[in-house]
């Protein structure tokens, strides 16, 4: 099934500032939110909706990538991860929005729910662990049927030692005085409206709900260590030089638990012996003999996906050029393919022996083989560009 929209949504233009995506996200998800509807799988499923637009949206660097190719560059259906906001729970959902709601996440929807079940999603995440950002080098073969890859990445993963705790063993972790357990604090204040009551992130313990007596040997305490990860990626075709997809939760291992960064590959491309990428179109240059051109001929060409005949009638001129439909890259937001657009030169010996210098004077001296009048010759890209305007 096809996904919805982003802006749709939201009820969001697309010319929509940063504070207006904002304002909307929690419309949205304050509308659907699960404690305001109790069993309700559509409602949490457009609360979920919702989340996955914001994440994209709020995001300049994703919406800048979602403006330009739209879902499909953005989601993977491959297992090495999804591009984007795709896949995410409930506890991503309130751990990752906590700027939206308020420093305790989903605590801050507990002034209208009552806070006993946002507290319990909200509590205890570490510090999120940073982004990273790889290049992936790509063939044209690569790019224009897609590809999986394998790449292995330096980075920190989760301490296998603790668990990501930080903590020696589990009689290490014991339960934060301040808070009692559930990250958070919550204050009742007297006001000319009556009492007020605010929740807030428990300063004691930085919302884990625990603190630890003793530190893993392993990793310090950090929760995590530096090692090499291999990771599996499905590039979508079509992607170009330049392009950032988003691997969601496979940067760095945040701090004593906290979730995951993102890997963010860009994409570069390897130059091609004989191809040159314009856009979705493949540019060749073709060299043929002058009796090729003048008598006509077949020849073999190649292509981003093999090789191809064509057909040289007879009397073909320099600067001519060839279409190949749809031999050209794919769209990677849309069903539309490119063309390989074949540009005729003529080879000019540069070394004759006596009796081709003989043969091609008799040819100068024919009428047949004098130049006609022209009102002047475009170059090569020029040609192009007329036949796309």
């Amino acid at each position: 099934m096809s996904k919805r929209d982003y802006y749709e949504i939201l009820g969001l233009s697309k010319d929509a500032g940063a504070d207006q995506i904002k304002k909307a996200y929690r419309k949205v998800a304050l509308k659907y939110h699960p404690d305001r509807n109790p069993d309700d799988k559509t409602a949490e499923d457009k609360f979920k909706e919702a989340a996955e637009a914001y994440d994209v949206l709020g995001d300049e660097q994703k919406r800048a990538q979602y403006d330009r190719f739209g879902h499909a560059g953005m989601s993977n259906s491959g297992g090495g991860g999804g591009f984007g906001g795709g896949g995410m729970n409930m506890e991503d959902i309130f751990s990752h929005f906590g700027d939206i709601f308020g420093d305790n996440g989903g605590g801050g929807f507990d002034g209208f729910f009552g806070g006993a079940r946002g507290g319990q999603r909200s509590r205890g995440r570490g510090r999120r662990g940073s982004n990273l950002r790889v290049k992936l080098k790509l063939s044209y073969a690569d790019i224009v049927n897609g590809v999986h890859k394998t790449i292995k990445v330096k980075k920190y993963t989760s301490c296998t030692n603790c668990s990501g705790s930080g903590a020696k063993d589990k009689n290490s972790i014991q339960t934060c005085n301040g808070c009692g357990g559930s990250g958070q604090v919550r204050r009742v204040t007297n006001t000319f409206l009556g009492q007020m009551q605010t929740v807030t992130t428990c300063p004691t313990c930085n919302g884990d709900g625990t603190s630890v007596t003793a530190n893993c040997s392993a990793c310090k305490g950090d929760g995590r260590v530096y090692s090499e990860e291999t990771i599996e990626v499905d590039i979508p075709a079509g992607v170009q030089e330049g392009m950032q997809l988003s691997v969601n939760g496979k940067g760095n291992s945040g701090e004593k638990g906290g979730p995951p960064g993102d890997l963010l590959v860009v994409i570069e491309e390897k130059k091609h012996e004989a191809l040159i990428r314009e856009g979705l179109n493949v540019l060749y240059d073709l060299q043929i003999s002058f009796p090729d051109a003048a008598l006509g001929t077949e020849v073999e060409v190649p292509t981003i996906s093999g090789k191809a005949k064509i057909k040289i009638p007879a009397g073909t001129h320099a600067e001519k050029i060839f279409r190949l439909k749809g031999k050209g890259f794919p769209s990677v937001n849309s069903y539309e393919k490119g063309d390989q657009l074949i540009n005729i030169n003529i080879w000019t010996p540069q070394k004759l022996n006596r009796d081709e210098e003989k043969m091609l004077k008799k040819m100068r001296d024919s009428e047949n083989f004098a130049p006609k009048k022209s009102n002047g010759t475009k170059s090569f890209f020029d040609k192009i560009r007329d036949l796309f305007d």
